[in-house]
């Protein structure tokens, strides 16, 4: 079946609201951890479901290459394959090959990109039809159009040209979409151009999606700029489809994405962060390699319920890190991805108590008292 949103609380613009999925109905605002190559990094799925996660990424791109489309369609999907029951979205691939593409003027085309795989260098074309081949074999419960990721900054010419030609790959995306169980979310381009925002957020609405994200967000830019961004993009969307920022996952961004109106959010940045040692707390990220963690036996935060809170101490997790040791880096995983989980859990209450600003104030108030 397609996604069925349903819109049950407004605060301002924050929204509360339920997304059904052919794997459960969940409620949003929400964070959606990202396991690139059908695994959230150092954790199994047995741990995401402890620590309340709903829906999880996964990059065509990268299992495009490896193992390869046709090998996750035979094992049955990707659910099957990754033994995943929770819903999983996957991306077009899009802002891996762009990163990849050394010419732009050369390399893109009306008709696909060209570029070259990171693996062994072999040559490459995608165009927005083999994307969405790719990931109706994957058989994710949500795909995503083909886009150009715009870098910052970018003239308006490149722009313009970038976002109708993203416009029309979107059209060609859509055609060849044939998996009738698979929800189609359309992407929101424009760089930092108001008026270009607008455009692009009105004509992908008019193809009719299923959903729709924000792009080109978090490529370089100021926070003012980004959430100009939104602000330029976010009132075009329609109110009864998700909306989804993508690639955001800072705390305070994820609170300004929320008060303007987003619904889905996603990152690497937790698990990333926990393979450098940083550990989200309330009262900000710390370095638990840091010296003054080393005889530390309290939890990295005391307001925490996930697993690494519960059991174990600063000064162990720094020991496995300064060790070296992959427990180390398993257990931040699991609380950083908890921790704006539950953060997006507190978010929602204070959205349907009508008290998401005080919320929102007195969370930043704590989270940033302290940077380190």
């Amino acid at each position: 079946m397609k996604i069925k949103y349903e819109l049950l609380n407004e605060d301002g613009q924050a929204r509360y609201g339920n997304l059904q999925t052919n794997h459960g109905t969940f409620e949003t605002p929400m964070f959606m951890p990202v396991g690139t190559l059908a695994t959230v990094k150092t954790l199994a799925p047995e741990e995401l479901k402890d620590i309340n996660s709903a829906i999880i990424l996964a990059n065509t791109y990268h299992l495009w290459l490896r193992p390869g489309a046709d090998v996750v369609a035979k094992a049955g999907g990707l659910h099957q394959f990754m033994n995943y029951d929770g819903p999983i979205l996957t991306d077009s691939g899009g802002f891996q090959v762009f990163s990849l593409v050394k010419n732009k003027k050369k390399d893109i085309s009306e008709e696909g990109v060209h570029f070259k795989s990171h693996i062994d260098g072999q040559s490459l074309f995608l165009t927005p039809e083999l994307s969405i081949e790719i990931q109706n074999k994957l058989d994710s419960d949500i795909a995503m159009s083909f886009d150009e990721c715009i870098e910052y900054p970018a003239s308006y010419e490149y722009t313009k040209a970038s976002t109708e030609r993203t416009l029309r790959w979107a059209a060609r995306g859509k055609k060849a979409h044939k998996n009738k169980n698979q929800s189609l979310f359309g992407i929101v381009q424009g760089g930092a151009y108001k008026d270009l925002r607008r455009f692009s957020a009105e004509e992908t609405v008019k193809m009719n999606f299923d959903g729709y994200s924000i792009g080109g967000t978090s490529v370089g830019e100021t926070k003012d700029v980004m959430y100009k961004m939104i602000d330029d993009a976010i009132k075009y969307l329609p109110k009864d489809k998700p909306r989804y920022l993508m690639g955001v996952g800072e705390p305070a961004d994820i609170l300004e994405g929320v008060e303007r109106g987003i619904d889905m959010f996603d990152c690497v940045l937790p698990t990333r962060l926990a393979r450098h040692g940083n550990a989200f707390t309330n009262e900000g990220k710390i370095n638990l390699k840091n010296a003054q963690f080393k005889e530390d036996f309290e939890a990295i935060d005391p307001k925490c319920d996930c697993y690494a809170c519960q059991h174990y101490s600063k000064a162990y997790i720094r020991h496995l890190l300064v060790a070296k040791e992959t427990l180390g880096a398993r257990l931040l995983s699991i609380h950083n991805i908890r921790f704006l989980i539950k953060l997006m859990e507190n978010i929602r209450a204070s959205i349907k108590n009508g008290e998401f600003q005080k919320f929102k104030e007195e969370f930043l108030q704590r989270y940033e008292s302290k940077k380190q």
